[in-house]
């Protein structure tokens, strides 16, 4: 094809986009071809389309970040996070250590109670199943299903659990806490698991079980959460057949709630920590995609505290949510990358005509006029937390000093 049949095929996919239709899949991969010359049309597409979708309020969920264990059975390039016993101080938080990261969060006013934990280390370490087995747990994901109804049932938080690859009894053992989960796809790309890649040594990390988690979560009901890591590995035609796999999977379900693009960071100590981070021209590039080919209801996620420097840039681009901000945790799977003050926050998202609003770790529009995500006895705990467009009771002003 000419430079100018690809211009032209890129004009009629860029029109479908706008006219909030679903591009289609052998034309999506042209947008892998477009120049730099044309990303100020890509993001001022998806910008167009997200005001049609989500307005111009963005917005935020105010959390506290609960690192239930650090052990992990996968070994990924770029992983800080992940401990070994050797070199863990606890191999898990305990109980009453849960509870009082929750119950400080909730004096701060905070909603959400997001549970990030390593993949089943007990398949790895003996160490963390006889930890396990002594507490009356086979594995991590029951003892984690105890501490989201620990924490839903003793304070105002909603648990938010990210553990990883789940099993159907698995994510219906967490459902009754949990208003929503999630699971990073990160990529599908078969050359991160190959030899030498980021993923060679994370089996949980390959495509097919994270999608069939995400697929689970839509058979179940679940409001699910996932997204994309950029600058791995994968290439652009790589990033757009990940969001199709999302789209496939949201429109067969319409569970998928929002989809995170985070960009790579380099971390030392890792073997990635000579790769480059993610350079912006090629992340905006990803984040206008996302919205043409995920549409105008489609939340979406860039992480702020990722981008510290511009992160405002991003809403010219098509994104409507800044994720978790917490005024008492760290972000401890980036813990060199601190989240911005609110009042920054909402100044640079007013800077760009946009409305801050703080919500809960379930959108809106999975709880207000739907019966169909949320048990019952959940759905009276979120309404109890929310307004009447289901943002947080209270809006921004509640967090008055959260800087």
């Amino acid at each position: 094809m000419t430079a100018t049949g690809i211009t032209t095929a890129l004009d009629q996919a860029l029109e479908t986009a706008i006219r909030g239709e679903a591009v289609p899949e052998e034309q999506a991969a042209l947008f892998a071809d477009a120049d730099s010359g044309l990303l100020p049309e890509l993001c001022a597409a998806a910008a167009q389309l997200r005001d049609r979708g989500k307005g111009k309020t963005v917005t935020f969920s105010p959390k506290v970040f609960i690192p239930l264990t650090m052990l992990c059975r996968d070994f990924c390039g770029y992983c800080t996070f992940r401990r070994d016993p050797s070199s863990s101080q606890k191999l898990y938080m305990s109980p009453d250590e849960v509870l009082e990261v929750a119950m400080a969060g909730q004096r701060l006013g905070c909603t959400e109670a997001l549970f990030t934990l390593g993949e089943r280390p007990e398949q790895r370490y003996p160490e963390a199943k006889e930890w396990l087995e002594h507490r009356g747990y086979r594995t991590t994901l029951q003892y984690l299903a105890d501490m989201c109804k620990l924490v839903a049932q003793e304070t105002d938080l909603l648990p938010h659990a990210n553990p990883g690859t789940m099993s159907r009894r698995e994510m219906a053992a967490l459902q009754p806490f949990n208003p929503s989960m999630g699971l990073m796809l990160e990529s599908t790309s078969e050359a991160l698991y190959a030899t030498g890649g980021p993923h060679e040594f994370a089996p949980s990390k390959r495509p097919r079980v994270r999608l069939r988690t995400i697929q689970i979560a839509g058979e179940l009901g679940v409001p699910f959460t996932t997204g994309l890591l950029v600058g791995i590995g994968e290439t652009r035609r790589d990033r757009i057949e990940s969001l199709l796999a999302i789209r496939r999977l949201h429109q067969t379900y319409g569970h998928i709630q929002e989809v995170i693009i985070q960009n790579f960071r380099s971390k030392p100590d890792t073997p990635m920590a000579g790769v480059p981070d993610t350079a912006q021209q090629d992340f905006m590039w990803t984040v206008a995609v996302a919205r043409l080919l995920l549409g105008p209801d489609m939340n979406l996620q860039v992480p702020p505290n990722l981008s510290a420097q511009d992160y405002e840039c991003y809403l010219d681009a098509g994104i409507n949510d800044w994720g978790g901000v917490s005024p008492l945790t760290i972000d401890f799977v980036n813990p060199e990358a601190p989240w911005p003050g609110l009042a920054e926050l909402r100044d640079r998202s007013k800077s760009m005509g946009f409305e801050l609003k703080p919500r809960l770790p379930v959108y809106p529009e999975f709880f207000l006029e739907s019966d169909r995500f949320l048990p019952a006895a959940l759905k009276a705990k979120v309404a109890g937390l929310s307004d009447d467009e289901g943002y947080v009771k209270g809006g921004i002003q509640r967090y008055a000093g959260f800087d």
